[in-house]
């Protein structure tokens, strides 16, 4: 009987896996092709000279020297698939006039963009502007879509709901609440408790380590907030280190609350990693409970606090490698102009990713301790919450509930 089960599993994951593969490599970019819309050249992105073409002949490739570096150049033809030049075929050049990376050649029946135009005696000539990733970014996400659901089965296909229902809130609630002139700092606070809430318990059930979870994070959320408030005032930074910023003033009518903007940036910024620290701190006391239901109270605390130390330290380390790789270019630039250092940190982009990293990481820091304190309390006194113990659910999701001696 198991080995049946066994061979009814495997190939059912077989099945699962060929039909993600043909999906992914074959329906996906049909659809793409047949359904994707035609834009006017107003609507397009980038600005209404860029439109998409198709790549159908490679007339000329070599090796030109532009600034005095060897590359590889292209020649070829295009033919446009939207926008006022619909239909017609152009030459472009690709790498004669501009600096390209190695390794990236246009490709026969690829669609690239292109931005068109006249010169004064009304010659039309068009510049390689960059590749269409659309339908590669679609194939990764349903590669991550399929992982998710393969390894983590039910429990990950929630998880994938639940992020879907975070990005939902972010897009259609906390951005049009900061256009509209809201506070940030109170609509990110709100949004994120309840993006994070719903996701917890879609995932991890009704049940009272994600109850431990959930009031660990609004506590953390606070602290966190509180934090990015005094420390953003103390450095005196003002909102306006990311040049994005000087563009978003420009272009919405109502005043948005700049420094307030750049405090919702940093609690949201803190929030995955808060998520994860959080529910691995209530889930590794419950654990430890259900092993030992007749651990004391303070010792359940302390052997939890040893695991949430490690997680705690791996997780900031990791929370700063990040943001160092993110601004390595940066970084290498700052290196070769051989700038003075207090200069450097003293620049209003630059604080603000350290006061973002600190910040955040002390918002980290103190969630263990609270959420550790919560679910120890929630594992050991739990019968004490006598008619209302049903409420509240079993202990976690698989359902399990201990009796303390």
């Amino acid at each position: 009987m198991r080995s049946s089960k066994t061979i009814q599993m495997l190939l059912a994951t077989a099945l699962v896996l060929g039909l993600g593969i043909i999906l992914i490599v074959w329906a996906v970019p049909y659809l793409a092709r047949t359904f994707s819309p035609v834009r006017s050249a107003e609507q397009v992105g980038y600005d209404s000279s860029t439109v998409r073409a198709e790549v159908i002949e490679i007339i000329e490739e070599g090796q030109i020297t532009l600034g005095g570096q060897a590359q590889t150049f292209q020649v070829f033809l295009a033919r446009v698939v939207e926008g006022d030049y619909l239909g017609q075929i152009i030459e472009v050049d690709y790498g004669l006039r501009q600096v390209r990376p190695e390794g990236a050649d246009v490709r026969l029946g690829e669609q690239v963009l292109l931005s068109i135009g006249q010169r004064p005696d009304g010659e039309q000539v068009a510049f390689f502007i960059d590749f269409i990733r659309s339908g590669s970014l679609l194939q990764l996400f349903l590669v991550f879509v399929l992982i998710s659901v393969l390894i983590g089965g039910w429990k990950g296909f929630r998880g994938l709901i639940g992020i879907a229902f975070s990005l939902g809130v972010i897009i259609f609630f906390i951005l049009p609440q900061i256009l509209d002139g809201k506070d940030p700092v109170l609509v990110v606070l709100a949004g994120s408790f309840i993006f994070l809430s719903v996701s917890l318990y879609l995932v991890y059930g009704w049940n009272l380590k994600t109850h431990s979870a959930v009031l660990g994070i609004l506590i953390s959320l606070v602290i966190t907030g509180g934090l990015a408030v005094f420390f953003v005032g103390f450095t005196r930074l003002t909102g306006f280190g990311d040049e994005n910023t000087m563009f978003l003033v420009q272009m919405v009518d109502k005043p948005i609350d700049l420094r307030g903007l750049l405090l919702g940036g940093m609690i949201i910024g803190a929030l995955g990693v808060l998520d994860d620290l959080v529910i691995s701190q209530a889930s590794a006391v419950f654990e430890l409970h259900g092993v030992n239901p007749d651990l004391k109270l303070s010792y359940l605390y302390k052997r939890a606090m040893n695991i949430g130390r490690d997680h705690v330290a791996a997780t900031v380390n990791t929370l700063v490698l990040a943001y160092t790789g993110a601004a390595l270019p940066m970084l290498l630039l700052f290196s070769l102009s051989d700038q003075n250092l207090g200069l450097v940190i003293n620049m209003g982009y630059i604080s603000e990713e350290i006061v973002r990293t600190l910040v955040g990481s002390i918002g980290l820091f103190a969630s263990v301790p609270i959420t550790t304190g919560l679910a120890c309390l929630a594992a050991v006194h739990a019968d004490r919450l006598g008619k209302f113990r049903a409420f509240f659910g079993p202990e976690n999701s698989s359902g399990s509930h201990s009796h303390g001696h």
